[in-house]
């Protein structure tokens, strides 16, 4: 044997036994067979994600549409139960139509002006972002309180501003009503009527003009107060606040409107 035929010879024995040590190993030769091994890896592993995620319980989105009402006595319903309030009936009223509603939110008291009711919203902690349905009515103690009324056209489109951006920007959203005449009521009868019907009437044309200037919605109730005149049970036990019965006059004066606003 030559010494190219024993080179050959030599290089032949060495791959052979370079071969049977590595299948003695177990060592795994590169190429597609350890890439098709790498897929089916990540693909248990997709697998698994994909399994994990749906598992994961998701909890449903609400479909509650929101109200804010703000306000006074009138709001707040001083002298009847809560659910004589009017902006709690408007919230039935819409529940029994098939309208998801959340409870009213109210930012209202007896005695507030607008003045009280802006401080009232600066200090207040749990005002949403945005609500489907804001409602507003002030200014019969600006009237009661003998404040200018300057102080009153000045301080209303301040509180109207908010309620319209409360309400998303859009004016169709908000509701406003008129002040109603307490002249009438028995509280009123011995603290000259005829003076207070017509500052009320004044204080109602300014705010009506300023109300729709914006866009809003304003709805005169003040008609349905001065019927306490001739039917006692629309004031209630103290002899000066709406009963839930006269609020119920109100809601069904307002339901068709906001009913067709929060359609969707």
């Amino acid at each position: 044997m030559n010494n190219w035929s024993m080179k050959i010879w030599i290089l032949g024995w060495f791959l052979l036994v370079s071969v049977a040590c590595q299948e003695e190993s177990g060592v795994q030769p590169v190429g597609d067979t350890v890439a098709q091994s790498d897929k089916d890896d990540q693909s248990d592993e997709t697998d698994e994600v994909t399994d994990e995620e749906e598992q994961v319980d998701v909890p449903p989105a609400t479909s509650e549409l929101s109200y804010l009402a703000l306000g006074d006595s009138y709001t707040i319903g001083q002298s009847v139960a809560e659910e004589d309030r009017w902006p709690v009936q408007l919230v039935a009223e819409l529940k029994s139509e098939g309208q998801e509603m959340s409870a009213p939110k109210i930012i209202a008291r007896t005695g507030w002006t607008t003045t009280n009711l802006i401080h009232a919203m600066d200090q207040e902690k749990e005002l949403s972002a945005r609500y489907d349905l804001v409602s507003l009515l002030i200014g019969v103690n600006n009237q009661y309180q003998r404040q200018p009324i300057e102080r009153f056209t000045t301080e209303y489109p301040i509180l109207l501003d908010r309620a319209i951006a409360l309400a998303g920007g859009e004016p169709k959203r908000v509701v406003v009503l008129s002040i109603p005449d307490y002249g009438v009521t028995p509280f009123g009868q011995s603290a000259d009527p005829e003076r207070i019907a017509g500052e009320i009437d004044e204080y109602n044309r300014l705010k009506k003009q300023m109300t729709e200037n914006k866009g809003v919605i304003f709805f005169d109730i003040t008609e349905i107060s001065r019927e306490t005149k001739s039917n006692p049970s629309l004031i209630a036990v103290d002899g000066l606040h709406p009963s839930g019965q006269m609020y119920a006059r109100w809601v069904e004066m307002v339901l068709p409107w906001i009913t067709e606003e929060l359609k969707p």
